[in-house]
């Protein structure tokens, strides 16, 4: 069912075994993505009532039908059980006391010459939340993108979720009102990200697209960035377990298809340098997989994206987890404290044998937004500074601009730009260079 790795030689050959080619996508879904970009920007609400006709399977009678009214959102809190709530009320407070610790601040230095220095923090006005909905609900997602965008202070919280015969799940309107969400629409996929970006006559542009999406809400976000910011294009959920001779199969088992079950294309990976814990495991994925309502999805992923790696010891065992860069690195090992200064690339980290990758995904705080394929080697997670701007801020006195005159007239000579140097050659000459 699953593959067993021997990397004790070298992690070289495992890293390229286990690399993922960027996944080819269909020029036909090119095509429909930038047919469907265009057809928004020049149509506007027309071509979304008539793409949500086509793939969600209700045919509004006109734009206001897509608008997602004060009465939906208090239906759908009515209509959620009292112990939903109060998950939805927990995980919610706990991402936002996370998130309200990390803001960046404004801040301001003062050099020797009395020159004032600093960076000014500023909201963006406008906020476009993509949820993913149709089969599923995940109001997780509505609070790990709304929650943070409040907290940072956006205005304006915009919801697109897709609704399947019209109909929003009443958990994700619950989560989205206890979030922050100001305002909300009935749309999904390509057309949902090209209103956002575009703005129709119903619905204003937003100035950054978060959340995440199928392929073609993916490309469509690859391809509207410049025209509005964007958070990221996840791919497919990914976990690598590093665990030593301490760590309980069961757990480590139950923490991969935790993973496996999200989609065919998951990668669930363990690393380890006890060899005695390979068997175990495996036989604990069988165990644990036959009783999984969604077996057959888990099955898929493990089989052809999951791997039992055995190191040699575990710098080796960090070391791979380093080249894979992974979206969530588990540290089940018997001192997870002095294994972690050593982890350079992960999304998320999750330290000892009480975290499982789960309590990330829904109530620790910290957002489940995050870097995949590898891209934690350059990329963060989802955060309060996604959704602010940071402005430099200077301000010189007379003597800092004395002091700074004869570099100046230095670099500008060298770059050739005399009026750069004239800038500052006329204030020294018409006051003086003031006094310090």
């Amino acid at each position: 069912m699953i593959r067993t790795l021997d990397a004790r030689r070298g992690i070289d050959d495992v890293v390229a075994m286990l690399a993922r080619a960027p996944a080819a996508v269909a020029p036909e879904i090119h095509r429909a993505v930038d047919e469907i970009l265009a057809a928004v920007r020049a149509r506007g609400d027309a071509a979304l009532c008539e793409y949500t006709t086509r793939f969600d399977g209700w045919s509004p009678a006109s734009a206001g039908d897509l608008t997602l009214t004060a009465a939906d959102f208090e239906a759908a809190e009515r209509a959620i059980p009292a112990d939903v709530r109060t998950a939805l009320e927990y995980a919610a407070d706990r991402i936002e006391r996370y998130h309200a610790a990390a803001m960046p601040k404004s801040w301001r230095m003062t050099d020797e010459h009395g020159s004032v220095l600093g960076q000014e923090i500023r909201p963006l006005d406008r906020v476009g939340v993509y949820v993913p909905g149709g089969r599923a609900a995940y109001p997780s997602t509505v609070l790990m993108t709304v929650v943070p965008a409040r907290v940072a202070g956006v205005r304006e919280i915009v919801l697109v979720t897709p609704a399947a015969g019209g109909r929003v799940e009443p958990v994700v309107l619950a989560a989205a009102r206890l979030a922050g969400v100001t305002e909300g629409y009935r749309i999904g996929g390509a057309q949902a990200i090209a209103a956002l970006a575009y703005g129709t006559a119903r619905i204003a542009r937003v100035d950054k697209i978060v959340g995440p999406g199928n392929i073609y809400v993916a490309l469509a976000k690859a391809r509207v960035f410049g025209e509005v910011g964007i958070d990221m294009v996840a791919g497919p959920s990914e976990v690598v377990v590093v665990a030593d001779a301490t760590a309980d199969p069961d757990w480590v088992a139950s923490d991969m298809l935790a993973q496996a079950e999200h989609d065919p294309m998951a990668r669930a990976l363990l690393v380890t340098d006890a060899g005695e814990l390979i068997p175990k495991v495996a036989a604990a994925l069988e165990r644990q997989l036959a009783a999984l309502p969604r077996r057959a999805i888990a099955a898929d992923s493990l089989r052809a994206n999951g791997a039992l790696i055995r190191v040699a010891s575990l710098d080796d065992a960090v070391a791979l987890a380093n080249r894979l860069a992974p979206e969530h690195l588990e540290l089940l090992v018997a001192v997870p404290a002095a294994v972690l200064p050593r982890v350079r690339h992960a999304g998320a980290v999750f330290l000892g044998r009480h975290t499982p990758e789960v309590v990330g995904d829904y109530v620790a705080g910290p957002n489940h937004v995050l870097p995949t394929a590898g891209t934690a080697r350059f990329a963060s997670p989802l955060g309060t500074e996604d959704f602010v701007k940071r402005s430099s801020v200077i301000e010189y006195s007379p003597g800092g601009l004395r002091a700074a005159a004869p570099h100046l007239r230095t670099l500008t000579r060298v770059e050739g730009l005399a009026g750069h140097g004239n800038a500052a050659d006329l204030r020294l000459r018409t006051d003086g260079g003031g006094t310090a």
